[in-house]
């Protein structure tokens, strides 16, 4: 392992350090990790089964982080969660017998909560990657994209450049109703209305029905059709120029939403999105809201999904990190794999410290947060993430910047 680099704190973050403070000394009975010793860390990830191509590509990440930021002190301990709680518990079990003094991962929600009660149990932090924060607390932290502040993030911006009305249109899981619940909460803190909330089964394969309702189709298109027959009753120019103008449209009558966030990503995301036309309901009139869901490359070869709105990190802070593992190891990065070279290089970085390797909350809680591959995100009390999220709007090929991220946080939080 090749020495690390010097870790320098800066008010106005780069891509080629990684930001940390260090944390005042507070009251209490920790001793910190002696320098002389042996740091371990573990990390825990998915290596088998349905998700062990994700949790080889976070793996690899983490490696990236332990060659820039690691001395030869630091000890990563990597075990298969194999994808299941049963796995994870398994997995935290030699961790903590193994010595680890921080537990990076597991991924899935249902395997962090497997593992929090022997983590609590002896007194180790766990830095998840899950994006569910109804997992953290009580020395576990959750890293993942909480899709609530990416949701407040895009209404918060539509609503400064005069949109007020929204619909949406969500799978009906936990996470569809998460995103409802957050639009609306939204919707009243920033005085606009949400008009029109349709949910469709997550393991359909059509969903021209949904999009139908959500569009009014039917009844648009009913009141079109009686339209034009009562104009080709008259001979006038004014009735038929309007016959005209009525024979390009596919529906009559406004719908009762300016904006729509579509709670999806992937190929539902896609297969809905391709129905909005169809059914009417114009994206060029209609502007389309997405989550960090829509981070990914090649979104804009869906038409509908091109001028869309999305919140998301900054893309730019990960371009150099892809650049480096496509060149180590031949292939572009699954796009969550930056939670672990985060992750990775933050425990690096807090191994460090002058006094001693110091992972207690207390540590990861700093106000002023970290930069990382993602851009500055911080832990917050409740063991949440607060990230600086951008506002990116979809073009053909590729992405562009419409509402910028934050550079730094707020002085203090709750």
């Amino acid at each position: 392992m090749r020495p690390a680099p010097t870790v320098k704190q800066s008010p106005q973050p780069s891509l080629s350090s990684y930001l940390y403070n260090r944390r005042t000394k507070t009251k209490g009975a920790y001793t910190p990790i002696p320098k002389s010793s042996t740091v371990r860390v573990a990390l825990l990830l998915p290596l088998s089964g349905p998700s062990a191509k994700l949790g080889a590509a976070m793996q690899n990440a983490a490696q990236l982080a332990m060659f820039a930021f690691a001395d030869d002190r630091f000890e990563l301990l990597v075990h298969d969660t194999r994808g299941t709680p049963e796995g994870a518990i398994d997995a935290v079990g030699l961790a903590i017998g193994d010595g680890a003094y921080l537990v990076l991962g597991p991924l899935l929600r249902a395997s962090v909560r497997a593992v929090a009660p022997a983590a609590r149990a002896a007194n180790v932090t766990v830095i998840a990657f899950s994006s569910d924060k109804s997992v953290a607390g009580q020395g576990v932290f959750t890293m993942g994209f909480h899709p609530e502040a990416e949701v407040e993030r895009v209404v918060a911006f539509s609503r400064s450049r005069g949109i007020t009305r929204y619909a949406v249109l969500a799978p009906d899981d936990e996470g569809g109703r998460k995103v409802v619940d957050t639009l609306q909460k939204a919707a009243d803190f920033h005085g606009v209305m949400v008009s029109r909330i349709e949910y469709y089964n997550q393991y359909s394969k059509d969903f021209s029905g949904v999009v139908r309702r959500l569009a009014n189709y039917d009844e648009r298109r009913k009141a079109l059709l009686v339209q034009k027959e009562k104009l080709k009753g008259k001979s006038d120019e004014i009735s038929k120029r309007a016959l005209e103008r009525l024979e390009k449209l596919q529906t009559l009558g406004d719908l009762p939403f300016d904006a729509l966030l579509l709670a999806d990503g992937g190929k539902r995301l896609q297969a809905v999105a391709a129905l909005l036309p169809f059914y009417d309901i114009d994206p060029g009139k209609i502007r389309i809201l997405g989550t960090g869901r829509w981070d990914v490359p090649g979104i804009g070869a869906e038409p509908a999904l091109v001028g869309g709105w999305f919140a998301a990190p900054l893309p730019k802070a990960r371009t150099e990190f892809e650049r480096q593992y496509q060149e180590v190891y031949g292939e572009k990065p699954h796009r969550l794999a930056t939670l672990a070279y985060d992750a990775t290089a933050l425990a690096a970085v807090l191994a460090r410290a002058e006094e001693g390797a110091d992972f207690r909350p207390s540590a990861l809680t700093i106000p002023s947060g970290f930069y990382g591959r993602d851009g500055i995100f911080r832990f917050l009390k409740d063991g949440s993430t607060e990230r600086g999220i951008a506002v990116l709007k979809v073009l053909r090929h590729g992405f562009k910047v419409i509402g910028p991220a934050p550079e730094t946080f707020e002085a203090s939080f709750n």
